[in-house]
């Protein structure tokens, strides 16, 4: 039996750091990519701080009380830099966090938006289940000019409409110029049918981006690009995968089926 580290502070410091890492990895990219849009980031306390702009989901910090304890100082200055970029402050807040702190930032006008389970499993470890049904559909990594191709599968994957369809459209050529970031597309019957995407810091690899096209479903793929990404990681030195998904969902379960555990639950807060 593989063995899993205890979910106790340590292991939230790591998932915390990587997650944290990935988003500013993603910030510079853009930076770089899109200049006008004013993407950021600023280390404060620990806590990675992250704009991209006022709509996206990475505007927010990572690491907030568990990476370092912030002073009341240290919170001013993570709003002013949100609030000088027309963004809401948000953080997610691990439950590693000291409780003194969940309190400040209720004096402080914070209010709870959601919750969400970081979950992780050892890299090396065998992909639980057996091969699919028909073909088995093969993966590769995604270069500048499969970028494009990348977002659409990733809209059609989530079945997004209107804003959050064009953000996931940008994500493409972000993916795919990342620092110690990959991304990936799953081929089956001559054409893509499934995206993901990874990062790595120390040790950690964050997965993310996971979907199918709604008609290519229960196929394989997913696990397909989890196996795929994983031996990748394995070969990077990462010793942990982790990923974020909501409570009680679809992509719970399948990461239970595939090895994950829950690490903690986090708490995100915001002050508009």
């Amino acid at each position: 039996m593989t063995d899993y580290p205890f979910a106790d502070l340590a292991l939230a410091r790591r998932l915390e750091a990587a997650e944290g890492d990935g988003c500013v990895g993603y910030v510079e990219a853009r930076a770089q990519l899109t200049p006008a849009l004013g993407a950021a980031s600023i280390e404060v306390a620990g806590a990675a701080c992250a704009f991209d702009g006022p709509a996206s989901p990475i505007t927010q910090t990572f690491g907030l009380g568990v990476l370092g304890t912030p002073t009341d100082a240290d919170l001013d200055t993570i709003e002013r830099f949100f609030s000088s970029r027309g963004a809401p402050t948000a953080h997610e807040v691990a439950p590693h966090a000291p409780v003194s702190l969940l309190a400040r930032l209720a004096d402080r006008g914070y209010r709870p938006i959601e919750v969400s389970n970081v979950m992780y499993r050892p890299a090396a470890a065998p992909v639980p289940g057996g091969q699919p049904r028909g073909p088995s559909p093969s993966v590769r990594t995604v270069g500048p000019a499969e970028a494009a191709e990348w977002g659409e599968i990733c809209v059609r994957g989530w079945e997004a409409e209107g804003e959050f369809a064009e953000i996931l459209r940008a994500m493409g050529p972000l993916a795919a110029a990342r620092r110690r970031a990959a991304a990936y597309l799953a081929d089956l019957d001559g054409g893509p049918i499934a995206a993901g995407a990874m990062s790595w810091h120390q040790g950690v690899t964050l997965l993310a981006g996971a979907c199918t096209v709604p008609e290519a479903r229960n196929r394989g793929a997913q696990r397909a690009l989890l196996a795929h990404r994983l031996q990748e990681a394995a070969g990077l030195g990462c010793d942990l995968a982790m990923m974020v998904v909501v409570p009680g969902s679809a992509s719970q379960r399948n990461a239970e089926r595939q090895g994950f555990r829950i690490a903690y639950t986090r708490t995100k807060w915001i002050k508009s």
